[in-house]
């Protein structure tokens, strides 16, 4: 039996792709093994008691996204004891995890300071850079610096209380009116979530053009912001290959077999030394590149983007005839 704890709902691609994908890998590795799943919604004190649950309820492997990093430190340790292996999922928890699984943070944040700067093109120098983070975000700070030699920088950034549309809608909110909307040339946001919000939010300061708005995740609604102009571009990260090389590392590990044909390098964490890893390539989607990444990998189709709504911006971006 394999665990997986996923840490919330508010980020559509737990429900809409992590959780289906990993079910699917774990029924094409292991017919005979099944799948208990729980969903924390951002709480860390339901997520504590999901995992203790599962590992009471005798679990053989654990995939773990943690809602905080630091918070399961003690259960890991007790699955440890158990010889119950946890798989680090997208974040790296903190105790003795066998495995991580995750995309290279550090690419992430070259591609949204590289996506942001060519947004800008010939307004980047002495650019004004809002920075939308949700709360436990640990930026990308590569991103800063790319920003910086290209003459831009962050003038402010602003927290939002949770990973919600309402939340960015908010604090962008707050962001005109603390700085004015001929203040803001660029809004580097999080993830496509709290993008939605903070171009709701210039949207409705009547902002017109609206600045170049970064994202991440590759949310539907997101690659039809980008088609439609109103979203500058988002990080696709392939979730179906970090499904599946968390999958083969639990099971490997449930069978007490060696990572090495799995784990393409190794981390350290200030609780963990030398832990067998994967870290993915994630790629640049604008709208010169949806056809080559999310609709070449499956992600999505062509119709799925192009509603009616969106057929327009669909011919003229080239996705339809």
């Amino acid at each position: 039996m394999v665990g997986v704890l996923l840490p919330e709902t508010e980020t559509s691609r737990y429900e809409t792709f992590d959780r289906p994908l990993i079910e699917q890998a774990v029924k094409e590795r292991c017919g005979e093994c099944a799948v208990r799943y729980a969903n924390a919604e951002n709480d860390v004190q339901i997520q504590h008691r999901q995992m203790n649950a599962m590992l009471t309820q005798g679990v053989d492997a654990l995939i773990l996204d943690p809602v905080q990093e630091v918070y399961l430190r003690g259960l890991i340790s007790e699955a440890a004891e158990m010889d119950v292996p946890v798989v680090s999922y997208d974040r790296v928890a903190e105790g003795p995890i066998s495995g991580y699984v995750s995309f290279d943070a550090d690419a992430i944040g070259v591609l949204q300071g590289e996506g942001l700067r060519e947004g800008l093109g010939h307004r980047a120098d002495g650019a004004r850079v809002v920075r939308v983070e949700g709360p436990l975000w640990n930026p990308e700070h590569v991103a800063v610096s790319i920003l910086a030699r290209a003459g831009a920088h962050v003038s402010k950034t602003y927290v939002t209380s949770g990973w919600t549309p309402e939340n960015a809608y908010a604090v962008m909110d707050g962001a005109i009116a603390d700085l004015g909307v001929d203040k803001i040339d660029a809004v580097w946001a999080a993830n496509d979530a709290l993008a939605a919000g903070a171009i709701s939010a210039l949207k409705g300061a009547r902002m017109n053009p609206l600045p170049p708005v970064t994202g991440q995740d590759a949310d539907l609604s997101a690659v039809q912001r980008i088609v439609s102009g109103e979203q500058y571009m988002t990080i696709y990260k392939p979730y179906r290959l970090q499904a599946e090389a968390a999958v083969d590392m639990a099971l490997a590990l449930a069978r007490g077999e060696s990572l090495d044909s799995i784990a393409t390098g190794r981390i350290s964490t200030d609780t963990a030394r030398d832990i067998p890893s994967v870290k993915l390539a994630p790629s640049l989607v604008t709208v010169d590149t949806i056809e080559k990444t999310v609709i070449r990998d499956g992600m999505y189709t062509v119709n799925e983007i192009c509603t009616p709504k969106y057929r327009p911006a669909c011919e003229k971006a080239g996705l339809i005839d």
